[in-house]
């Protein structure tokens, strides 16, 4: 039996991440937290977590300083795309916070060849535009109280674009538990210190994140900041080593999917089990397995032309 490739071992390890991530949406509707304690108190027990693990500190030891820096940088987008998607949530439904992820497809083949140097996809924009349609029917059409929430739910999908392009371009130069633990601890201290001004910016932004949540919450947020977060968003970091922002966020678009059947099964949420939802989730899970497809290096027959093709992939 022949042992996976890397780039079949992270197209695994995506695929697994993505099914813990459907829950996150679950347990945003659960906890009755607003959404800005919610997403600190997650971000907190993830670093209280990654603090007991020595690996992680000797990651730490290891960068530089302008590393740091960088990594907490995109830790605050981190954190700003999770306010912003349990926002989406606690407006909407779980339904629609999850289906608005998928946006983010083409917003990351226009930001990733910026942000992570690489040359621009005319093939990975189209598939992501093709992506659209099975959005729209997922979502299955968006009564006017919850379009706010949907509005919310596209600024979170552009803040994922970001901070997965920007980590596509950092991501061998640092530990994924080390990594993680920056990420979400300058999240975690940026939320804190900007609290105020986002209460301003609307009420589903703000909220006092010391409050304690009780019993119920407490059970709850621990399974989604070890289960949900800690553990797929570490296993998320080392598959980007070996595929590119996109690949994992189109492949993050079977979240919506995985979502709208639990919260059918866990929330009564059936409402969005409809003839339109299976034909969205078809054209998305399509989507999904096209791409390996479609951007599949053409065969060279000519070994001269293979090598300079190769020579050039390792410069670019």
């Amino acid at each position: 039996m022949h042992a996976l490739s890397p780039a079949a071992k992270a197209q695994w390890q995506i695929h697994f991440c993505v099914l813990l991530w459907g829950f996150t949406a679950i347990l945003g509707k659960l906890i009755t937290l607003d959404a800005l304690p919610l997403v600190w108190w997650r971000m907190l027990l993830v670093v209280a977590a990654l603090a007991l693990l020595p690996r992680a500190w000797r990651g730490l030891r290891a960068m530089s300083g302008r590393l740091m820096l960088a990594y907490a940088g995109i830790g605050v987008i981190v954190a700003l795309h999770w306010l912003t998607f349990y926002a989406s949530i606690k407006l909407a439904n779980a339904s629609v916070g999850a289906t608005c992820i998928a946006l983010a497809t083409p917003f990351t083949a226009l930001i990733e060849p910026k942000l992570a140097g690489r040359r621009f996809s005319m093939r990975e924009l189209l598939l992501g535009l093709a992506v659209l349609p099975g959005v729209a029917l997922v979502a299955g059409g968006v009564p006017t109280q919850m379009r706010l929430g949907l509005l919310v739910g596209t600024v979170s999908a552009v803040l994922v674009a970001l901070f997965g392009s920007l980590n596509k371009r950092l991501v061998e130069h640092g530990d994924a538990f080390s990594v993680t633990g920056l990420e979400l601890g300058a999240g975690a201290l940026s939320l804190m210190l900007l609290a105020p001004v986002l209460a301003l910016v609307h009420p589903s932004l703000g909220g006092d994140p010391f409050v304690l949540p009780g019993a119920h919450d407490g059970v709850y947020l621990v399974v989604l900041a070890l289960a949900c977060t800690l553990l797929p968003f570490s296993l998320w970091l080392v598959a980007l080593r070996h595929m590119s922002a996109f690949a994992t966020q189109l492949a993050t678009n079977l979240e919506p999917v995985y979502a709208i059947a639990l919260a059918a099964l866990l929330l009564g949420e059936q409402n969005e089990l409809t003839p339109m939802f299976y034909l969205g989730a078809a054209i998305i899970i399509a989507a999904v397995f096209v791409h390996p497809l479609i951007m599949r290096p053409r065969r060279i027959s000519q070994p001269e032309l293979a090598a300079t093709a190769e020579a050039k992939g390792v410069t670019e």
